[in-house]
């Protein structure tokens, strides 16, 4: 059960972390399911989501790095009780 919570995360992390919410949001469960969902539709599903990404990590780590963090304390503190 836990691995497959780390994996959810994990992939909401990834959608976040390209979607278009701003990290100075201080966004609800609402919000962030939103900007999930659409980031996931716009890009065609999760795995681009994660590739674009990666992509992030090779053209801008010192940005990347930190939206990362942000969108990984998001998902944690919506999603996890």
């Amino acid at each position: 059960m836990a691995t497959s919570t780390n994996v959810l995360s994990t992939a909401r992390a990834e959608v976040l972390f390209v979607s278009d919410m701003s990290a100075s949001a201080r966004a609800g469960r609402s919000e962030v399911d939103a900007a999930i969902r659409a980031a996931v539709r716009a890009r065609g599903g999760v795995r681009p989501c994660a590739a674009e990404m990666a992509a992030a990590y090779g053209d801008r780590p010192e940005t990347a790095a930190a939206r990362m963090s942000w969108a990984r304390d998001v998902v944690r503190a919506v999603y996890h009780r």
